[in-house]
């Protein structure tokens, strides 16, 4: 491991223990060139989750990028960072529980679109300005209308939350909630 200050790979680890979600190991350490201390994070390697877009390109999925998403949402908005941090490790964890290599773009908007709703409307209704790409105010105002008139924690049907859909083998699959 490398200083990030000046470069050095001789360094020792002062603090070790698990993150808050349980899913990395935060090690404190010290460079032994420099004395300055740096944080680094051990993850488990998981197999690559690929990202198919609407134009049917496919991506590694990008938890920094998904992250940034959720963070230009919430922009003053007093939304504790650990709380999107968490949102995005849940919904990684959602779809790698699956063990699928592909899932479309759409499936993960609209896993961010549900949890957004649940934390903050206005993120919400930011989010799905730029994830639904509205072609009008119109468009916008139907969405804002039916935040009004389903708060959070409200279903438009009988109150439940969506079933998880099962494969052909009995293991559930993602929630698919745009169908």
């Amino acid at each position: 491991m490398k200083c990030p200050f000046c470069g050095a790979a001789d360094n020792k680890v002062v603090d070790s223990r698990d993150s808050e979600t349980g899913e990395a190991i935060r090690r404190r350490r010290e460079c032994l060139n420099c004395a300055k201390r740096f944080t680094t994070y051990e993850r488990i390697e998981a197999p690559v989750l690929y990202v198919v877009k609407k134009d049917g390109r496919r991506e590694e999925f990008d938890r920094q990028k998904l992250l940034g998403g959720l963070v230009v949402a919430s922009e003053k908005r007093e939304l504790p960072r650990a709380r999107l941090e968490s949102i995005v490790e849940s919904i990684e964890n959602d779809l790698r529980s699956h063990s699928l290599s592909e899932v479309p773009s759409r499936q993960i908007g609209e896993m961010v679109m549900e949890r957004l709703r649940e934390l903050d409307e206005i993120a919400y209704i930011r989010f799905a300005s730029v994830y639904r790409s509205f072609k009008d105010v119109q468009e916008m105002r139907a969405t804002i209308e039916d935040v009004l008139a389903h708060p959070p924690g409200t279903r438009r049907d009988t109150g439940r939350r969506p079933r998880r859909r099962r494969s052909g083998d009995g293991r559930e699959l993602p929630l698919d909630i745009g169908k």
